[in-house]
């Protein structure tokens, strides 16, 4: 197993701050949205040790929600609350620090995936987690359509097979290479159902063929991998302390390059730094192209992006994990590493041929066009439009 035990060199380390120059925001009704999915999740009885519920009680699901999907509707909102309760239970509960097998893993989630795909009649055998999931699921046909709801069970089924990969690695006795860990790390962080959502709390609905544009499937793998790296950057020390392993990207690329870990850290931030460069260039890029709904989407993934961060940053999850004295500088104003060349992770390289030739050049640190498509998220009211600049949608 990869076990603090078993691998000497894991230490603790400092955080380093992030660079992701897109404005903050937050929807108005932060606190509604977290009383809501806190009083669920404590109904729903999803933990049965006291300590636990009082730890994911203290975990701000609402600040999550209302920072990451600042332009919803407060009903779906809720519901996505909801749903980031019951996945952060499950990880907790039956994932990271429950020494869960990918055998047993994969019968959990085979169980939970055919409940999302026939919701009723319920079963008698229900586990907590798998009859508050069929709620979410429930409840979602009264603010999804078909198509979309669709959509989420896929992500959902791209989750739960990066569950079983990730039980599996914490039982191998050396980590993956570099190459897995990117091709499976954004599908366990649990990215894929939460960005299937983001079209119905804006109150839009996204195309399947804008969906499956090249550009369009690079973006969203981008914003996926970006939340799962910065979630190993503030988590580590977390993870360490508490579930005993270092299946993060810091070690990850510490066996791969065979270096010591402040080394690895700093490579790894800049090989995060290039995602996030990439990211807003591309979207640039695309922006003349993209319709109203398409449009809304590409802010939506950005908006994911640095709310995630905005809600680590003051998450009492992971705030005595920073470092020795408390302090911590978050934010960095320029990237690392700004090169628009591919990074040699042969799972990932194929984001960078989505640039058009006039793009391959390093970029400015400045991006006006990102700061105009960003500059409505800082003041948000309920609805798709208010946040993201795409106005005339459904409020």
């Amino acid at each position: 197993m990869t076990r603090v035990r078993d691998r000497l060199t894991v230490q603790p380390l400092e955080i380093v701050p992030f660079y992701c120059p897109i404005p903050p925001a937050v929807h108005p009704r932060i606190k509604e949205i977290d009383n809501e999915s806190v009083d669920w999740m404590l109904h729903k009885q999803l933990d049965t040790s006291r300590h636990q519920r009082k730890r994911l009680a203290q975990c701000d699901f609402g600040g999550l929600t209302a920072k990451t999907m600042p332009y919803g509707r407060t009903g779906p909102l809720i519901v996505v609350a909801k749903l980031h309760a019951v996945l952060f239970s499950l990880d907790d509960g039956l994932c990271d620090e429950a020494g869960a097998t990918a055998h047993g893993l994969a019968h959990a989630t085979s169980r939970i995936m055919r409940i999302l795909e026939a919701p009723v009649p319920e079963w008698p055998d229900d586990s907590p987690h798998a009859a508050a999931l069929r709620a979410i699921r429930l409840e979602l046909t009264e603010h999804a359509s078909a198509r979309q709801l669709r959509r989420w069970i896929e992500g959902m089924r791209i989750y739960m097979s990066g569950l079983v990969w990730e039980a599996a690695c914490r039982r191998d006795r050396s980590l993956p290479s570099l190459n897995d860990y990117a091709a499976m790390w954004m599908r366990a962080i649990g990215m894929a159902p939460s960005t299937a959502l983001m079209d119905i709390a804006g109150g839009y609905e996204l195309q399947d063929e804008d969906l499956d544009r090249p550009e369009v499937r690079a973006l969203t793998e981008m914003a996926w991998t970006l939340v799962a790296w910065d979630n190993d950057f503030y988590s580590r020390n977390k993870e360490i302390h508490r579930a005993g392993d270092n299946l993060n990207l810091i070690d990850v690329v510490a066996q791969e390059r065979g270096c010591g870990l402040a080394l690895a850290q700093e490579e790894a931030m800049a090989m995060r730094d290039r995602v996030m460069t990439l990211f807003l260039r591309l979207r640039e890029q695309l922006w003349p192209r993209a319709g109203m709904e398409l449009r809304c989407y590409l802010v939506a993934l950005g908006q994911f992006v640095r709310g995630h961060l905005d809600w680590a940053s003051a998450c009492s999850r992971y705030a005595g994990s920073y470092g020795a004295d408390g302090v911590v500088r978050w934010w960095k104003t320029r990237p690392s590493d700004d090169s628009l060349a591919p990074l040699p992770i042969p799972s990932i390289a194929w984001w960078w041929s989505q640039l058009d030739t006039g793009y391959q050049r390093r970029s400015q640190f400045l991006n006006e066009r990102h700061q105009e498509v960003e500059t409505a998220a800082g003041t948000c009211v309920e609805g798709a439009g208010a946040a993201t600049g795409c106005t005339g949608l459904v409020v």
